[in-house]
């Protein structure tokens, strides 16, 4: 292998890049960057805090100043960094202004308002825009579909339960069994009305389910039913359902004040307890407003609130990071990170043991706290970050290591592949219900999390029984796309999931599978942009046309890199050209203080829907990067 490259250049770079990593180590050994999202979780925050009375406790002036400096010239606000302007995120963050007491003479809204209404208006907005209008009488309860309480009470079926709805979604649905039955309007100051972003008029408003002229309109005409029942008072099971649900959130608040580690189903959770007509001072509701709380962050102008933090994600890659190029691995801050993750390793049994009564708990999480909902992605990850370590207790490692394997091999769906959060939660009927416009009620099998669990399998040399694995290698076959690229359910996009399935590869299959890894290589090499990077957009997730697509990226880059290296060194096959041209490309970019700029949004939460900034992918993923090039290349 030849490289272009001078060899000091790398190393005095990654060097920076490791010196830049080690200063945003907090004094107890984990990493936690911002998790950007879109402005909607700041809005909903504003309008939660209005509905608790809580608002003049908050600087409500800095939560102005950032969504005034999130707004666009086209006056509208976006999904993600570029997208050209959301509508329902636009609503929202309206909203919020008006709340906050902006004046509709006011020139950001006076623009908002014209991007909204060449949008559609409130009325093309999505599900969840209008139910948070609705709370504030500012859209009609009529017009957000009905959930009835009782799918509480249903006894394990293989048709339905909340638990065949996504962790996410249920953890975000129970609540709102509560908030839709009862469909309380809550008298706040401001009252503003928002009829001006109605493009129809608001008499002229129809609040109804969509009809698609096909087999979907069946949901649409059992909300009709269920409103009926409402109306007439029939609901059957009402007040033994709305318990189950109160019972159901109550005993899944973490002592943090949690719920399920993500904003929707906190803000869902507390707004179900104002609907039950809690007290601000009960101790649940203090708690969970303190957790709302320890989600925002504060500058000097802004106030925003984060979807969910990511320190256990973040630490497990920063460490993985160091350690791949080229820290010892019983460096002194790697102890303190290695030994953090240990502490969070996660030994209740949480939702999952509900399709899985075999499994014995032992993963790890994305949070801080969430113990409920331990996911295989971070599991996996960090049984790789803890291999390559050397703690203190090897003995109290490699436990951790094998009761996390344990349980990961017991979440193997019956399809062959592993799912984020839970087992066989396919029922992908219910992306179809008038409530589901966002597409995400369902966590099924996916080819990057199927891929994350092959190579920690083999990466750490570890055996799992019988045909799993050889059945879940043909699961990641069957999902190859034609041109060789993997599809990304939780980074953007296909660079991400093909770079994940050539690391899995590269260590579970590098000869029987040649074909398929030199395929997948070919495909990344054909999407290399001219200045040497890769990019894609958020929209290859509903224009395949753009697979690979997109202005250069430094986290997108070091994706299609890792891949193009692990892939080639497992078939002993380097695509040189493109990978040198790529660590130019990561080189080129590293600014004076060793780490990389990136605005786009290279996470992905709900496909089409929501997408994330984490702000350290620009960084350790690039370090791995060059450390596996000065590995494989500079040794």
């Amino acid at each position: 292998m030849t490289a272009n490259i001078p060899k000091f250049d790398t190393i005095d770079n990654i060097k920076k890049a490791q010196n830049y990593l080690f200063s945003l180590q907090q004094n107890d050994g984990h990493w936690c960057a911002y998790l950007e999202s879109n402005v909607t979780i700041t809005a909903e925050a504003v309008l939660l805090y209005k509905i608790w009375g809580v608002d003049n406790q908050k600087p409500l002036h800095k939560i102005e100043h950032y969504l005034r400096s999130q707004q666009r010239n086209h006056g509208g606000w976006e999904l993600y960094y570029g997208d050209g302007g959301d509508l329902s995120t636009s609503v929202e963050a309206y909203m919020a202004l008006r709340l906050l007491g902006v004046s509709i003479d006011d020139n950001a809204l006076i623009k908002a308002k014209k991007f909204i209404l060449s949008k559609g208006g409130i009325s093309k907005s999505r599900i969840f825009t209008k139910f948070h209008l609705a709370l504030i009488g500012c859209y009609d309860w009529q017009g957000v579909p009905s959930i009835p309480p009782w799918i509480m009470l249903l006894p394990q079926n293989p048709f339905f339960t909340i638990y065949e709805m996504s962790s996410w979604a249920r953890g975000s649905t129970v609540p709102l069994l509560i908030v839709f039955d009862q469909k309380p309007i809550f008298a706040i100051e401001p009252r503003i009305k928002l009829n001006e972003l109605y493009s129809e008029g608001i008499n002229n408003v129809k609040y109804e389910m969509p009809s698609n002229g096909d087999w979907t309109d069946i949901f649409g005409q059992l909300d009709n039913l269920f409103k009926l029942a409402e109306e007439w008072n029939i609901v059957p099971f009402k007040e033994q359902s709305i318990q189950a649900a109160e019972k159901w959130i109550i005993e899944r608040q973490e002592v943090s004040g949690d719920w399920g580690g993500i904003i929707p189903a906190m803000l869902n959770s507390l707004l179900a307890l104002k609907t039950l007509k809690y007290h601000r001072n009960d101790p649940i509701v203090t708690r969970g407003l303190n957790a709302v709380e320890n989600f925002a962050i504060e500058t000097h102008d802004d106030y925003l609130v984060q979807a969910c933090v990511s320190p256990v994600w973040d630490t497990a890659w920063s460490l993985r990071a160091l350690v791949e190029s080229g820290v010892t691995p019983n460096h002194p801050n790697l102890i303190k990170g290695g030994e953090w993750l240990l502490n969070k390793q996660i030994l209740d049994y949480g939702d999952w043991g509900i399709k899985n009564p075999e499994g014995k708990p032992g993963g790890w999480a994305f949070e801080y706290e969430n113990r409920f909902y331990p996911d295989m992605d971070d599991s996996a990850v960090i049984v790789m970050t803890l291999n390559q370590l050397e703690l203190p207790n090897e003995t109290l490692k490699r436990e951790a290591i094998f009761r996390c394997l344990r349980w990961i091999e017991t979440m193997q769906c019956y399809n062959h592949g592993w799912a984020a959060f839970d087992i066989n939660n396919d029922a992908n009927w219910l992306n179809f219900l008038p409530y589901a416009d966002l597409k995400a009620m369902i966590d099924p099998a996916t080819a990057d999390i199927t891929a994350r669990v092959l190579e920690m399998v083999g990466s750490c040399d570890l055996s799992i029984k019988g045909n799993k694995i050889q059945n879940a290698i043909a699961f990641l076959i069957k999902q190859q796309e034609e041109d060789g690229s993997w599809f990304g359910r939780w980074g953007v996009n296909y660079i991400y999931g093909t770079s994940g399935v050539l690391s899995a590869l590269a260590v579970i299959a590098p000869q029987t599978h040649k074909n398929n890894i030199e395929k997948a290589i070919n495909w990344l090499v054909s999407c290399q942009n001219s200045d040497g990077g890769w990019g894609e957009t958020c929209d290859s997730y509903k224009n395949s046309f753009l697979k690979g697509k997109g202005d250069s990226t430094p986290s997108q880059t070091a994706w299609a890199l890792i891949g193009l290296l692990d892939g080639g060194n497992a078939i002993n096959k380097f695509a040189e050209n493109s990978i040198n041209q790529g660590i130019n490309y990561l080189l080129s970019t590293q600014n004076d203080i060793g780490t990389w700029e990136e605005k786009q949004f290279t996470g992905t939460g709900f496909p089409g829907h929501f997408y994330i900034n984490y702000h350290l992918y620009r960084h350790y993923f690039p370090l791995i990067a060059l450390g596996k090039y000065a590995k494989f290349y500079l040794a």
